[in-house]
C-alpha cells in the first residue's frame, strides 16, 4: 500500500510540504522536481542511493544551496521562501541533526545544548545557574543522563549524538511553545557510529517527540532501522521521488527494489571453501593491548576472516594492531614470505612495507582528506611511483584514477573533484580502491559498508571476494552481522576481549552469528581462565 491509496480524509495537513524541489549543478541536474509531504507526529524515512539527491535535498532544507527557480516549500501551511535564512528555523520551529552533530568540543554539554538560546537572547550578562537548570531539565525531559559542565571532547560517541539530538529536539519544543504548531527535526544517517544500545536510545528519544505532535525524518540507509522507526518512507532514485511507502505494510524486498529500480537478487554467501585448503598467508600471535587478551590467528591466502562481538569485546581492536595504529602491549605479525616483525615496533608506515593495508571505519576523520581531490586520495600511501626525475607525473595519475574509478563505478567519476563532494558510498569507493590498488597480502577493515547504500554495498562485496580469489587475505571487523554472513568463511566472535566461538563454512548465517554474540557473555567466563586464544 503506498501513500496515494489513503484516503484524503485520514491525512492530515503536512508539517512539510515540498513541490518541485529541483536543483542543477553546472550542467548535472542533482534533483529533478522532488515533492513530498510530512504530516504531524509522523516519523519520516528518507532513503536512497549514495548519489540519489538525499544529500542535496537537506542541504536545500538547511540552506546550503538554493534551488532551481519554481519549487515550492510550505512549513505548517505558510509559504516558504528558498534558501531558508539562519533566523527562519527558529521561527519555524525547524531544527538538524547532521552526520557531523555540530558540536562543538572545546565546549561544556551546557553550552552547546544552551548555544541558540545563549547566542538569540542578546542579553550581556548570563544567568548561568538558570541556564544549567534548563539543560538538566532538558536533559532529564528526555532521559539522558550527561553532565552539564562534562566537555564534549570527554564524551562518548553515543552521548556526543544523543546531545545533538536533544538539543534539536528543545529547539523545536520551544519554538512550539512560542507558536502553538508541531515542528520538525531532520535526522541525517544519525546511527552509523551508534551501538545497539544508542540507536535503541535514539528511538526512544524520536518516539518521544513524535507521540508530542512534532515530526522527525530520518534520513538512513539502514533499511531494517527505516522499518522499525518510521510511520511512511519516501524512496528518491536519480534525483527524484521514486514512491512513497507506509513502512508497517512494505517489506524489506519492496524497499530494496525502489531504492534501486530493479529487484536485487540474493546472491549465495560467495564463499571460498574451507581455509584448510589455503596456504597460511598471514600469522598474528599474542595480539594484545589494554582491552584485547592475547589473541592468534593465522589467515589463509585469500581467506576473508569476520570478527565481530557485542560492542566493547575486543573485536574491533585487532585490525588497528595489527596496522601498527594503535599501541599493542604484546604480539608479532609474520607473513609467508618470512618477514616478521614485533607489532609493539610496528608503525603504519612499516605496515604498508610490509603489503598490509587499513581501511579504518572512521572515513572522514581517520582515511579520506575531504579537501583533496579523487586522484590524490586514491595514491596517497604510493605518490613516490608518480616521480620521474624528480617530477611528478600528474597526467599519469590522473589516468590511472580515472581507470580506478571505473572499474569501482565511481559516480562521478573526476579525478579533480574534491572527496568531499561525493557521496558517502562514493567516496568509500575510493578508499577501498586506494587500497586493493596497491594488491596487499593482507587487507584489514572496519565496518567497509557503514553508512553506504545497498547497491555500493554489493559492489565492495563483489570487490572482496574478487580481490580474495586472486589471492588477496582479508579481515573483517564488523557489527554487521549480515555483512559478515555474505562475504566471510570464516568469523571470529569475540567476548571481553578474547575468541570464545568461531564459525566456519554453513555454520555462518545472519541468524548464528546473532545468536553467538548475544550468547558470548556466558562462554567468555569459560575463556578468561585461558592465557591466550588461538584461531
Amino acid at each position: 500500500m503506498t501513500t496515494s491509496d489513503i484516503p484524503a480524509a485520514q491525512v492530515a495537513p503536512p508539517v512539510l510540504r515540498l513541490d518541485g524541489i529541483a536543483k542543477t549543478f553546472g550542467g548535472a541536474r542533482a534533483l529533478k522536481g522532488v515533492s513530498f509531504e510530512v504530516r504531524p507526529g509522523e516519523v519520516h524515512g528518507l532513503l536512497g542511493k549514495n548519489g540519489s539527491g538525499k544529500s542535496t535535498l537537506v542541504k536545500i532544507l538547511a540552506g546550503f544551496h538554493a534551488p532551481d527557480p519554481g519549487g515550492v516549500m510550505e512549513f505548517n501551511g505558510e509559504p516558504v521562501s528558498l534558501p531558508l535564512k539562519p533566523g527562519d528555523f527558529r521561527r519555524l520551529g525547524m531544527s538538524f541533526v547532521h552526520q557531523n552533530l555540530g558540536l562543538v568540543a572545546s565546549l561544556t554539554v551546557l553550552e552547546n545544548l544552551r548555544l541558540s538560546e545563549l547566542t538569540a537572547s542578546g542579553r550581556g550578562v548570563i544567568n548561568w545557574s538558570a541556564q544549567k537548570r534548563a539543560a538538566r531539565e532538558a536533559l532529564a525531559r528526555f532521559d539522558v543522563p550527561l553532565d552539564p559542565d562534562e566537555r564534549i571532547d570527554r564524551l562518548s560517541a553515543v552521548d556526543r549524538a544523543l546531545l545533538a539530538i536533544v538539543r534539536a529536539f528543545e529547539e523545536i519544543r520551544i519554538a512550539r511553545e512560542a507558536t502553538g504548531r508541531p515542528g520538525l527535526v531532520l535526522l541525517d544517517e544519525p546511527t552509523p557510529f551508534l551501538p545497539r544500545e544508542g540507536v535503541e536510545k535514539l528511538f526512544t528519544l524520536v518516539r518521544g517527540i513524535a507521540s508530542h505532535g512534532s515530526s522527525v525524518v530520518f534520513i538512513s540507509h539502514d533499511i531494517d532501522e527505516v522499518m522499525t522507526i518510521t510511520d511512511r518512507a519516501t524512496v528518491l532514485r536519480d534525483g527524484d521521488v521514486a514512491g512513497s511507502l507506509v513502512t508497517r505494510e512494505a517489506t524489506h524486498e519492496q524497499m530494496v527494489e525502489m531504492i534501486v529500480g530493479r529487484k536485487l537478487a540474493r546472491s549465495a554467501p560467495l564463499r571460498a571453501g574451507p581455509a584448510i585448503d589455503r596456504k597460511p598467508r598471514v600469522r598474528l600471535d599474542g595480539v594484545a593491548s589494554r582491552t584485547l587478551r592475547p589473541t592468534s590467528l593465522t589467515v589463509g591466502e585469500g581467506e576473508i576472516v569476520g570478527l565481530t562481538g557485542l560492542i566493547g569485546s575486543g573485536y574491533e581492536e585487532l585490525p588497528y594492531l595489527a596496522f601498527g595504529a594503535r599501541p599493542s602491549t604484546s604480539g608479532t605479525i609474520a607473513l609467508d614470505d618470512g618477514r616478521a616483525t614485533a607489532l609493539a615496533d610496528l608503525t603504519p608506515r612499516g605496515a604498508i612495507d610490509l603489503d598490509l593495508a587499513l581501511l579504518p571505519g572512521d572515513r572522514q576523520g581517520a582515511s579520506g582528506v575531504d579537501s583533496l581531490p579523487i586522484v590524490d586520495n586514491m595514491f596517497l600511501p604510493d605518490l613516490g611511483r608518480f616521480f620521474t626525475g624528480g617530477v611528478l607525473r600528474n597526467g599519469r595519475m590522473k589516468r590511472e584514477a580515472y581507470q580506478l574509478g571505473h572499474a569501482f563505478e565511481l559516480r562521478p567519476n573526476d579525478p579533480l573533484l574534491k572527496l568531499s563532494a561525493l557521496s558517502g558510498g562514493n567516496a568509500q569507493k575510493v578508499l577501498i580502491a586506494r587500497w586493493m590498488n596497491r594488491k596487499p597480502r593482507l587487507l584489514l577493515l572496519d565496518e567497509p559498508t557503514q553508512g553506504v547504500d545497498v547497491g555500493t554495498r554489493q559492489h565492495i562485496f563483489a570487490a572482496l571476494r574478487q580481490a580474495a580469489a586472486g589471492g588477496m587475505s582479508v579481515i573483517c571487523a564488523s557489527s554487521d552481522a549480515e555483512q559478515l554472513a555474505d562475504i566471510c568463511d570464516r568469523v571470529l566472535i569475540f567476548a571481553r576481549g578474547a575468541v570464545c566461538e568461531e564459525l566456519v563454512g554453513e555454520q555462518i548465517s545472519k541468524e548464528t552469528i546473532a545468536e553467538a554474540c548475544y550468547a558470548s557473555l556466558d562462554r567468555a567466563a569459560a575463556s578468561a581462565s585461558a592465557n591466550g586464544t588461538s584461531s
